[in-house]
Parts: structure tokens; C-alpha cells; sequence
């Protein structure tokens, strides 16, 4: 398998920020939408696929969001071009006979909660992360974050669904002159072992 180039790698992950102040630059809806078929492709166990998004963009929805958010988060998500509500579907299962139609994997989930909660929150988090490993490849800028109450934003955008949420991410073009020094990484040794 061909591996990434280094600017790919820059883009991605070694030069990619946290950002948490926004230019005034309107994202382009095919982007968003460029990032999430990119996403998509991630692996997902027996392909389940349970992130669901919104994409909060308009005045409207933004006021509909800033109700849920921490005080500290409203005026960097108020900033951002669009903020991802990146959630989960609690009947994935549901869409298993389309998604995995080798095997009955439907009948794995239905009835059995604690393996539904499970699932969905692991393969849902991992597509958020794919996500923005995806947004970041499709030129736009990150600044993912917890701090804001699930039951309101759930209530607010997912009502009428079995979708929960898990996590936001603002995301546009990050005013890279407002970001504080990257903040240390972990070394290999520190936290892996090789048995």
C-alpha cells in the first residue's frame, strides 16, 4: 500500500491546530460534504456506520445552539463558519442489511442495549475522528470540543430521532495568528510497549 507524501502528513496532522478564533470565510457546502464521503470510508465495526451530523450554519441555528453551550464556548462557536454536531444513531442496526448484507448482523444489536451503547458510541467517536482528519485534508480547520449539554442539544436537533450526541466541532478557516504554542505531545516510550 502507497504511503502519505510528508505535505500530506503536514496538512493532516503535523502542522493541522486546534483553532479557536475564526476568519469571516463562509465554508462551501460541498466541502462539508467532500469531508464527510472521505470520512465515511473509515472503518467502522461490521461497517455500522452510526455518526449522524448536523451542521449548524445559519443565524437561526446558531441561536438555537449557543442555549447549549458552556459559557466559555459560546463565543469561539458563535465565531465559527459551521459547527459539526457530531452524534450517534442508537438504531445503527437498523441500516446493517444495506451496509453489511452478507450476514444477518441486524439481529447481532436488536434487543441487546448494552452492546447498541457500545457500538454506537466507539464507531461513532472514531468517525468523528476520521472526520476531521477529512476536514483538515479538504483545506478546513478544526477546533473540536466538549462543554455544552447533550440533553439540550439533543432536544434542540435530534428530537423525533434515536440519535444522541457526543461531541462539536467548529470548523472554517482558524486565524492561525491568534493560536498559543502548541502544547506537548506524548513521546512513543511514554505510553506504548511493544510485547
Amino acid at each position: 500500500m502507497p504511503t502519505a507524501d510528508d505535505k500530506s502528513l503536514d496538512v493532516i496532522f503535523r502542522n493541522a491546530r486546534t483553532h479557536s478564533a475564526w476568519l469571516d470565510k463562509p465554508v462551501d457546502e460541498k466541502l462539508l460534504e467532500d469531508a464527510f464521503r472521505l470520512a465515511v470510508m473509515g472503518p467502522t465495526s461490521a461497517n455500522c456506520l452510526p455518526m449522524r451530523i448536523v451542521f449548524v450554519k445559519s443565524k437561526e441555528a446558531k441561536e438555537k445552539l449557543k442555549s447549549c453551550l458552556a459559557e466559555g464556548n459560546v463565543e469561539k462557536t458563535m465565531a465559527a463558519p459551521v459547527v459539526a454536531i457530531i452524534g450517534h444513531d442508537m438504531e445503527f442496526y437498523e441500516k446493517l442489511p444495506k451496509t453489511f448484507p452478507h450476514t444477518d448482523a441486524r439481529s447481532w444489536f436488536v434487543g441487546n442495549e448494552e452492546l447498541i451503547k457500545t457500538t454506537a458510541f466507539r464507531n461513532g467517536s472514531l468517525q468523528g475522528a476520521y472526520f476531521m482528519l477529512a476536514a483538515r485534508s479538504v483545506g478546513l480547520d478544526c477546533g473540536p470540543m466538549s462543554g455544552f449539554d447533550n440533553t439540550k442539544v439533543d432536544a434542540a436537533f435530534f428530537a423525533g430521532t434515536k440519535v444522541k450526541s457526543n461531541f462539536l466541532c467548529n470548523l472554517g478557516y482558524g486565524d492561525a495568528s491568534k493560536l498559543h504554542p502548541r502544547s506537548p505531545r506524548l513521546d512513543f516510550t511514554d505510553v506504548c510497549k511493544i510485547v
